[in-house]
């Protein structure tokens, strides 16, 4: 089993309301040329938690991040007229929490739990990654801010 040290949580980018099944991610991500989907699991609208590439690979979902770290996405992260927005339903939410702290007590190596855009890269060198840095708004929400207590009490930090 491969060391897990990071949970990195995404969004779909799709418009909010529209549906979107693990195998129509699938399918865009061979179309780009992957050997599957790249996430791990995906929560959709209704908090149904699905699995994606099996945890055991590796993901294909943050370049430079993929080894060590476990892909969950939501459906969603656009409003209707597809500009960035925390579209995560209140059962989304409550699933996507749920799901990691499953993850953070099966894999005690976590060390952290970000947002793909927490890992663009420093432009300015002052060791926060601002707004106007960000390669992508993804998963359109902080999750660092959200996710502080919540990790706090199972050691992680956000």
């Amino acid at each position: 089993m491969r060391q897990i040290n990071k949970i990195i949580i995404h969004c779909s980018a799709s418009r909010e309301g529209q549906s979107l099944t693990v195998a129509d991610i699938d399918k865009m991500h061979r179309a780009r040329g992957w050997n599957g989907i790249g996430y791990h699991y995906i929560v959709d609208i209704d908090g149904s938690v699905h699995g994606g590439r099996p945890v055991e690979k590796v993901g294909a979902h943050v370049s430079g991040h993929n080894a060590d770290s476990i892909g969950i996405c939501y459906v969603g992260g656009l409003d209707g007229s597809g500009n960035p927005k925390d579209t995560r339903t209140e059962v989304q939410k409550a699933a996507i929490r749920e799901l990691v702290n499953e993850l953070c007590r099966k894999y005690t190596t976590v060390v952290e739990v970000r947002g793909h855009r927490d890992y663009s890269p420093d432009l300015n060198g002052n060791g926060v990654i601002e707004p106007f840095e960000w390669l992508k708004a993804c998963p359109c929400f902080d999750v660092q801010s959200e996710f502080t207590s919540f990790l706090s009490n199972v050691n992680v930090k956000p």
